[in-house]
């Protein structure tokens, strides 16, 4: 092993300070404080310079991780951020969002690397907090740079959706001369970014410095618009759009089928956090109204939204607050940062565990919980065991608020309402190796193909996407 290795190996990694939990639980700031430029500098000094670069082969995007961090360790911040925003549309907010652990950091050779002198075993490069840094340092002291436009095509392009897939291809076919304008059902433009992600994992100045910047790029946004209802894809046609991408998402969440489940109080993981985390001007009418206080919320589900909604049910002021997951934390999907975050914060979690019933009080409000206990049994088609009921274990919680965190799919209206538009049998969008659906100038991409995803994932979608409606407009002559 090269001395050069070694001598970065043996650097320690840089603590990344973030607030105490009993300070944050009273504010909406986000968890971690983030590097300064030197730690920076010091935790990118530990990448070892891989020439084959797992890291880089593991992000969706395709980040030129070490060359990035070759620019940091020098001090040229700048040149590090720039090199992210290479392949990347959202290198801020992916480096908050991401499951590094799943992607390039879980493919690090920094964390099982064989070391000199006997040093313990370390932790990956902190790659994920390194691209957020550099990125955020930039907008802070010179914004986002706006790139030089070729001239136009005389092409126009509609976007449904306005979530990480919409923007991400909005973006890269206006870079490419095309004229682009954004559909959303919601108020503002964002999807998820605005709609799904609390203020304590990502701060929203950072969505609105992008929008800022597509709003400078010539991007326009018609927001309130549900495409299908209040206007068709064969309209949007005849009104001289010559292509449209499909990047609406999955937004509907699951519902459990349980007596009781209509009961108020008891409400969809999207309608709690909207609520919860948003301005009444930013929602719908029917959801601006504050949520009620609630002494005991119960969460059910185990992924990183249900996690987004015990950590907000705590800001709000809830003192008990559950987490239900019918299976154990080996198989929880999420992120094991957001579930220590949640048992820092007060979390109880409760797992092999499932309602079976919601009851309610004289004013038909949901009161109670009724659960049983489960235990694992042999496997089902994902291949993860089977939870299977104890029996004589049902007990009662006392609830004030149940919300379902349990799974988002897609919305087939867009199908019902496009001739030849066809679904699969779960009703994502279907589209051959070009993002093409089965109606001719017509793509998708995003977590209405894939099913409930990343926001990496269905910007690389959009990326990807763009190009082929980029080859597809120019076809047209």
């Amino acid at each position: 092993m090269p001395n050069e290795t070694h001598r970065r190996l043996k650097i320690a990694p840089q603590p990344i300070p973030k607030q105490d939990p009993k300070v944050r639980i009273h504010n909406w700031d986000e968890t971690f404080l983030g590097f300064s430029v030197e730690s920076a500098k010091i935790e990118a000094e530990r990448c070892i310079q891989c020439p084959d670069a797992p890291c880089q082969d593991a992000c969706p995007v395709g980040n030129d991780i070490p060359g990035a961090f070759r620019l940091l360790e020098i001090g040229d911040v700048i040149g590090a951020a720039n090199k992210f925003r290479e392949t990347s549309n959202l290198p801020d907010m992916c480096g908050r969002l991401c499951p590094q652990e799943r992607l390039c950091e879980g493919d690090c050779v920094v964390a099982f690397a064989i070391r000199p002198d006997n040093i313990d075993a370390q932790p990956p490069v902190a790659i994920g907090k390194l691209e957020a840094f550099v990125a955020d340092y930039q907008r802070l002291t010179e914004g986002l740079p706006m790139p030089e436009l070729p001239p136009p095509s005389g092409r126009r392009a509609a976007v449904i959706g306005a979530g990480p897939a919409g923007l991400a291809v909005a973006e890269e076919l206006t870079k490419r001369g095309h004229q682009v304008t954004l559909f959303d059902a919601w108020s503002e433009p964002g999807g998820v970014l605005l709609y799904g992600i609390p203020n304590f994992k990502m701060q929203k100045e950072l969505l609105d410095a992008k929008l800022d910047y597509l709003w400078k790029l010539g991007i326009e946004f018609i927001g309130n618009t549900r495409v299908g209802k209040d206007i068709t894809i064969d309209e949007l046609f005849e009104q001289g759009y010559h292509a449209v991408f499909m990047g609406h998402g999955a937004s509907l969440g699951n519902q459990l089928e349980l007596p009781g489940v209509e009961l108020p109080g008891v409400i969809i993981a999207t309608e709690f956090l909207v609520r919860g985390n948003l301005r009444p001007e930013q929602l719908p009418e029917g959801m601006r109204e504050a949520l009620p206080k609630a002494e005991r919320v119960l969460v059910i589900g185990g992924g990183d939204t249900s996690m987004d909604c015990v950590r907000t049910a705590i800001r709000l002021g809830s003192p008990d607050v559950t987490c239900m997951y019918r299976r154990t934390e080996a198989e929880q999907k999420g992120r094991e940062e957001e579930r220590q975050h949640a048992r820092e914060e007060g979390t109880e979690f409760k797992y092999l565990t499932v309602p079976h019933q919601f009851t309610g009080d004289g004013s038909g409000r949901v009161t109670k919980a009724e659960c049983r206990r489960m235990q694992l049994g042999a496997p089902d088609e994902s291949g993860r065991r089977r939870p299977e009921p104890i029996a004589g274990s049902d007990f009662t919680l006392d609830v004030d608020i149940v919300v379902l965190a349990i799974g988002y799919e897609p919305d087939d209206l867009l199908e019902k309402t496009t001739p030849g538009l066809r679904t699969t049998n779960w009703k994502t969008v279907r589209v051959d190796e070009d993002f093409q659906t089965t109606r001719v100038g017509v793509f998708a991409g995003g977590d209405n193909v894939n099913g409930a995803d990343l926001v990496v994932t269905a910007m690389a979608d959009g990326q990807r996407a763009a190009i082929a409606i980029d080859s597809y407009l120019q076809s047209l002559g």
